[in-house]
Protein backbone atom coordinates (compact mmCIF):
# COMPACT_ATOMS: atom_id res chain seq x y z
CA UNK A 1 0.00 0.00 0.00
CA UNK A 2 1.12 3.90 -0.52
CA UNK A 3 -1.81 5.67 0.93
CA UNK A 4 -1.30 8.95 1.63
CA UNK A 5 -2.86 12.05 3.36
CA UNK A 6 -2.35 16.22 2.49
CA UNK A 7 -2.18 18.63 5.08
CA UNK A 8 -1.15 22.46 5.00
CA UNK A 9 -3.53 24.13 3.37
CA UNK A 10 -5.25 27.60 4.32
CA UNK A 11 -6.62 30.81 3.71
CA UNK A 12 -3.67 33.64 2.18
CA UNK A 13 -3.32 36.79 0.28
CA UNK A 14 -2.12 37.01 -3.53
CA UNK A 15 1.60 36.93 -3.29
CA UNK A 16 1.66 35.16 -0.23
CA UNK A 17 3.65 31.42 0.23
CA UNK A 18 2.11 28.34 1.83
CA UNK A 19 3.72 24.60 1.82
CA UNK A 20 1.40 21.59 1.36
CA UNK A 21 2.77 18.08 2.50
CA UNK A 22 1.90 14.14 1.81
CA UNK A 23 2.68 12.02 4.27
CA UNK A 24 2.40 8.25 2.50
CA UNK A 25 1.99 5.44 4.44
CA UNK A 26 5.09 3.83 2.65
CA UNK A 27 8.37 4.84 2.02
CA UNK A 28 8.13 7.92 -0.06
CA UNK A 29 11.52 5.89 -1.71
CA UNK A 30 10.03 3.45 -3.16
CA UNK A 31 6.85 4.83 -4.63
CA UNK A 32 7.28 4.86 -8.13
CA UNK A 33 5.63 8.54 -9.07
CA UNK A 34 4.00 10.81 -6.22
CA UNK A 35 2.33 14.51 -7.20
CA UNK A 36 0.06 17.18 -6.42
CA UNK A 37 -2.98 17.76 -8.10
CA UNK A 38 -5.65 20.54 -7.86
CA UNK A 39 -9.59 20.84 -8.54
CA UNK A 40 -11.13 24.51 -8.44
CA UNK A 41 -15.41 24.35 -8.44
CA UNK A 42 -16.33 23.53 -12.13
CA UNK A 43 -13.19 22.80 -13.12
CA UNK A 44 -11.86 18.83 -13.85
CA UNK A 45 -8.90 18.02 -12.12
CA UNK A 46 -5.35 19.21 -13.28
CA UNK A 47 -1.53 17.86 -12.55
CA UNK A 48 0.29 20.54 -10.57
CA UNK A 49 3.13 19.06 -10.17
CA UNK A 50 4.87 15.28 -10.18
CA UNK A 51 8.11 13.54 -9.20
CA UNK A 52 9.65 10.12 -9.83
CA UNK A 53 11.39 7.57 -7.68
CA UNK A 54 14.25 8.95 -9.82
CA UNK A 55 13.93 12.63 -8.60
CA UNK A 56 12.69 14.02 -12.27
CA UNK A 57 9.81 17.03 -11.76
CA UNK A 58 7.11 18.17 -13.89
CA UNK A 59 5.24 20.98 -13.16
CA UNK A 60 1.74 22.36 -15.17
CA UNK A 61 2.98 25.81 -16.81
CA UNK A 62 0.59 27.58 -14.63
CA UNK A 63 2.84 26.93 -11.42
CA UNK A 64 6.25 26.60 -13.26
CA UNK A 65 8.75 28.96 -11.63
CA UNK A 66 6.41 29.30 -8.76
CA UNK A 67 6.13 26.01 -6.92
CA UNK A 68 8.87 23.41 -5.94
CA UNK A 69 8.03 19.56 -5.32
CA UNK A 70 10.26 17.64 -3.23
CA UNK A 71 10.66 14.99 -1.13
CA UNK A 72 11.99 14.71 2.58
CA UNK A 73 13.17 11.25 3.92
CA UNK A 74 13.53 12.44 7.30
CA UNK A 75 9.37 12.96 7.41
CA UNK A 76 8.75 10.43 4.78
CA UNK A 77 6.57 13.35 3.00
CA UNK A 78 6.23 14.70 -0.72
CA UNK A 79 6.26 18.69 -0.60
CA UNK A 80 5.03 21.26 -2.69
CA UNK A 81 6.49 25.39 -1.61
CA UNK A 82 4.34 27.52 -2.98
CA UNK A 83 5.59 30.96 -3.56
CA UNK A 84 3.59 33.88 -5.14
CA UNK A 85 0.16 32.93 -4.82
CA UNK A 86 -2.66 33.72 -7.25
CA UNK A 87 -6.10 33.77 -6.79
CA UNK A 88 -6.46 31.32 -9.11
CA UNK A 89 -4.26 29.18 -7.52
CA UNK A 90 -7.30 28.64 -5.27
CA UNK A 91 -8.02 24.90 -5.14
CA UNK A 92 -8.41 21.61 -3.66
CA UNK A 93 -5.03 19.96 -3.43
CA UNK A 94 -4.78 16.66 -3.84
CA UNK A 95 -2.24 13.88 -2.89
CA UNK A 96 -1.55 10.92 -5.73
CA UNK A 97 1.16 7.96 -5.33
CA UNK A 98 1.30 5.47 -8.16
CA UNK A 99 3.39 2.76 -6.76
CA UNK A 100 3.14 -0.98 -7.95
CA UNK A 101 0.04 -0.72 -10.38
CA UNK A 102 -1.78 1.15 -7.39
CA UNK A 103 -3.12 4.56 -7.36
CA UNK A 104 -3.93 5.95 -3.81
CA UNK A 105 -5.08 9.41 -3.52
CA UNK A 106 -5.53 11.76 -0.52
CA UNK A 107 -8.48 13.44 0.72
CA UNK A 108 -7.52 16.91 -0.26
CA UNK A 109 -6.24 20.14 1.64
CA UNK A 110 -8.24 23.40 0.46
CA UNK A 111 -5.93 26.23 -0.83
CA UNK A 112 -7.57 29.94 -1.22
CA UNK A 113 -5.78 32.92 -2.03
CA UNK A 114 -7.67 36.09 -1.39
CA UNK A 115 -6.91 39.16 -3.76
Amino acid sequence: QAQVQESGGGLVQAGESLTLSCAASRRISAINRMGWYRQAPGKQRELVATITIGGTTNYADSVKGRFTISRDSAKNTVDLQMNSLKPEDTALYYCNSISDGLLYWGQGTQVTVSS
